[in-house]
């Protein structure tokens, strides 16, 4: 659990340096809230990641001193991580305001490889823990996730950027990553009984066959692109939302994200407690009424404005909800997966998840700016219900699921 604490870290401490981060970064230096927006295309990687995480279900990429080839999973930690950390140092090289498109080239780079260690990270949680014991780890993965998302990247990177340049601050977190190569170091590679495929028409096309071969396979698809699409369409502008209400960055760093990072693994832990009695399915649907219904409270603040009281109430009980949401839409997923092909079918369930945060999230700078935010977090609330009463349609479906059984 320790190591997947770790490892949670150096999965969600990425994620704000090319979102919330970048763009008050963006904003700061005048950048329009339609281009902002529109940045959250450079996260295409956590959508396409499905397309080369066969490889990483076949190869291991490099061999140790004795000869004998080191672990499939421990070997493509080692080099994402790398890759992530060399990446992050560069954008923090970047000029927002006058080389746009260098920006988002090497956005675009850090999303690949922090894809690329998901891909990874979750094959050896997956393959490390038992069913009985995914909840939990799905929490603690989940508690650390954000902590370093919220918090780290997030809240304290811009603490910082009030008082440093915004290339020191993505240089720290650059050597952040380091906490996950530790755990690389530290942890042991999965012992599992199904063996690895041999060819790469195993680690191509059979994982895709078997997943699409149960019941319900394209249905269990949609569920998963709609399930998180309201809260994740809310998410994307709430920084900019902050900042026009007149919230400082310091304010934003040391109230939302702190308060929101605690409610975070507060939800996360009490969620993943609750699902040991509820169930999977029975979580999913009542974790997702509540996030619905918490998104509703930044339209109320939208209408009330600038409240220290009202905004610390809005982000405790949305991320309480999300937190609870996430651990068990995470378990959902994980429990559906062969553990032959781990990777590739837990990249293609997560690859669903990322689109409504990394497409479909695109124009909402757009509607923001046409509707105004009160109407905005509305309609976030609206499209949220959707999904969490497809919960219902899933019940006949999963219950087919080998990992279910």
């Amino acid at each position: 659990m320790l190591i997947i604490l770790m490892m949670g870290f150096a999965s969600g401490l990425p994620l704000a340096l090319i979102g919330g981060t970048l763009q008050a970064w963006m904003k700061s230096v005048g950048v329009s809230l339609g281009t902002i927006s529109l940045f959250a295309v450079v996260g295409l990687p956590y959508t396409l990641k499905f397309l080369w995480a066969p490889l990483m279900d076949r190869f291991s990429l490099f061999q140790s001193g004795d000869g004998k080839k080191v672990g499939r999973r421990k070997s493509w930690m080692f080099v994402t991580q790398a890759g992530l950390a060399a990446s992050i140092l560069f954008l923090g090289w970047s000029d927002p305001k006058d080389h746009l498109t260098m920006l988002a080239v090497i956005s675009l780079l850090v999303a690949f490889f922090s894809a690329s260690q998901d891909i990874v990270i979750d094959a050896w949680r997956r393959e490390s823990l038992s069913d009985e014991d995914l909840g939990l780890g799905s929490s603690v993965h989940v508690a650390s996730y954000l902590f370093a998302f919220r918090m780290i990247s997030g809240a304290a990177a811009l603490i910082m950027a009030d008082h440093m340049a915004w290339s020191d601050v993505y240089t720290l977190m650059a050597a952040l990553i380091g906490v996950g190569l530790l755990a690389t170091f530290l942890c042991d590679e999965p012992d599992i009984h199904a063996s690895a495929p041999r060819t790469l028409r195993e680690s191509v096309v059979d994982p895709f066959l078997d997943y699409f071969s149960r019941p319900g396979a394209v249905m269990i698809l949609i569920f998963i692109l709609l399930y998180k699409l309201g809260d994740n369409m809310a998410t994307q502008m709430t920084i900019p939302f902050y900042l026009d209400l007149g919230f400082t960055k310091t304010e934003i760093g040391t109230l939302t994200k702190i308060v929101g990072w605690v409610s975070l693994a507060i939800g996360g832990l009490v969620g993943g407690t609750l699902m040991l009695r509820l169930k999977i399915l029975p979580s999913l649907f009542i974790f997702g009424a509540l996030q619905a219904a918490s998104t509703f409270g930044f339209a109320a603040l939208a209408l009330i404005g600038k409240s220290t009281a009202m905004l610390t109430f809005v982000i405790a009980s949305e991320n309480f909800a999300a937190g609870m949401s996430t651990t068990a839409f995470v378990a959902f997923m994980a429990m559906l997966t062969n553990k032959r092909f781990t990777a590739t079918q837990y990249a293609l369930l997560t690859s669903f998840m990322g689109i409504p945060r990394v497409i479909l999230v695109a124009p909402t700078g757009y509607i923001a700016q046409s509707t105004g935010w009160f109407w905005f977090f509305t309609l976030c609330t609206v499209i949220a219900i959707p999904g969490s009463l497809m919960v219902f349609w899933m019940k006949r479906y999963v219950s087919h699921s080998p990992a279910t059984q």
